[in-house]
């Protein structure tokens, strides 16, 4: 019976949850009871007519999840009971499953399988939301918006460069996954305390074709178990992708309160609620929902660095929380992707209310453009800044735009002329290079 919103199926994309579920990990650690018996037929340790009878019957087809269980309930060792059952599908060669590894040489392996699909799933769909963001740069590259510091309104940005902040973000994390591949999937075939003495004269050779044959590289060296420095690192990156996105959906939650009203989620007007009370709601229940499950992930770099930490070879202790951990970490990442991806796709922008807000201040949020334009003719710089420190609060005080109030004082007017403060306060003015750098993203 399902409990966990995961199992119900609440969260989570249908690809990965496909490379998860329990009948995808019982057929990924028969993949590698299968190659190990080949391997151990190519050196001719056992015969190929055995090896090639362990593989045809290493499938979910043959070795059911239910006699799995069955055979744990008994035995209590899961790894065991899946050698008994698949060595009951292959009668006399069943003798050969299993031979010289311990248990994690095929647990480990069958995680770097299952990382590997998923770390392939997250850098596709990192991809497209970087297209996603490329293409939003690019359409929204001159669409001014007011830039805000600490919550208060700083100096005039674009939505594209916005947006190509994000971008350049994810495009780090595809940076980050790419480069940890290597680290994270690695498997093994060391035997019992890494020492492979169980494998025979051919051991260094077995596992070199048992991951030549998985399409996999192997530890460089390891005890009984890969070292979980490497399981470490990538929920560590996993739970980076995840803030980053909880950043962007925060900040798409700012900018769709009321008082702002810059940015919208969509939202399905003919059957979508908003409140199970109030009617006029359209909540960003998405941006919450990504926001609250990256606090889960990001949770989860606890339990992974401490299963860095093993008494001597081997213990225990990893193998409960991985169970956890990994696949959840995939899971929750992965449909928080998914789910700001589309958040993004279909944002509704407001470019007038954009322009209205800027507004708000009455020209005061280009102070520092006026102090520039007071420095090219020849004002000392920190002069300039205290005199328009003192205008801005007197415009404010006054509740008079800061034009008038620049015209007004008889040292501004005698340095610019009307003209030139318009030019100043023109917002779409003041963007520097932010257009370039939202146009070069979008290009990259």
């Amino acid at each position: 019976m399902p409990i966990l919103p995961i199992d119900t199926g609440r969260y989570g994309t249908p690809e990965m949850l496909k490379v998860f579920e329990e009948e995808a990990r019982v057929q990924k650690l028969l993949d590698v009871e299968a190659a190990l018996a080949w391997a151990h037929a190519e050196v001719g340790d056992i015969p190929k007519k055995d090896a090639e009878k362990i593989v045809a019957n290493a499938s979910v087809k043959y070795v059911k999840v239910e006699r799995v269980k069955a055979i744990e309930k008994e035995i209590k060792h899961d790894l065991a009971s899946l050698v008994r059952a698949l060595s009951e599908q292959c009668g006399s060669s069943g003798a050969y499953v299993h031979l010289g590894a311990t248990s994690y040489d095929i647990v480990d392996t069958a995680n770097a399988l299952q990382l590997k699909d998923a770390l392939d799933i997250i850098v596709k769909h990192l991809t497209c939301l970087k297209s996603i963001l490329q293409e939003k740069a690019g359409k929204y590259k001159e669409t001014v918006m007011m830039g805000r510091t600490h919550g208060q309104h700083a100096l005039p940005i674009t939505l594209g460069f916005k947006f190509a902040v994000w971008g350049y973000e994810v495009n780090r994390h595809i940076q980050r996954l790419s480069d940890c591949r290597e680290r994270v999937v690695a498997g093994k075939m060391s035997g019992a305390v890494g020492t492979q003495a169980g494998l025979g004269e051919h051991a260094t050779q077995i596992q070199e074709l048992v991951m030549k044959r998985l399409g996999i590289r192997a530890a460089e060296i390891s005890t009984q178990i890969v070292q979980r420095d490497r399981y470490a690192e990538f929920v560590c990156i996993l739970s980076m992708v995840a803030t980053s996105l909880e950043n962007f959906a925060t900040e798409i939650r700012e900018l769709q309160r009321p008082e702002i009203a810059e940015l919208f989620e969509s939202f399905e007007a003919e059957k979508q609620v908003g409140s199970s009370t109030m009617p006029h709601k359209r909540n960003p229940e998405i941006c919450e929902r990504v926001c609250g499950l990256a606090r889960i992930v990001r949770s989860l770099t606890v339990p992974a660095f401490e299963d860095m930490v093993t008494w001597h070879e081997r213990d225990l202790t990893q193998s409960s929380t991985e169970r956890f951990v990994l696949p959840e970490s995939c899971i929750l990442t992965d449909y928080i992707l998914s789910l700001l991806t589309t958040v993004v796709a279909n944002l509704r922008v407001d470019e007038q209310r954009m322009l209205q807000n800027i507004g708000l201040t009455q020209g005061r949020t280009m102070s520092e453009s006026v102090m520039m334009a007071l420095t090219r003719k020849g004002v000392n710089r920190q002069e300039a800044h205290e005199l328009l420190r003192k205008l801005a609060l007197k415009s404010e005080a006054e509740k008079r735009h800061f034009k008038e109030t620049l015209l007004s004082d008889k040292f501004v007017h005698s340095k610019l002329t009307e003209a030139e403060i318009d030019e100043a306060l023109n917002p779409k003015s003041y963007l520097g290079t932010a257009v370039k750098q939202a146009e070069a993203f979008a290009k990259a």
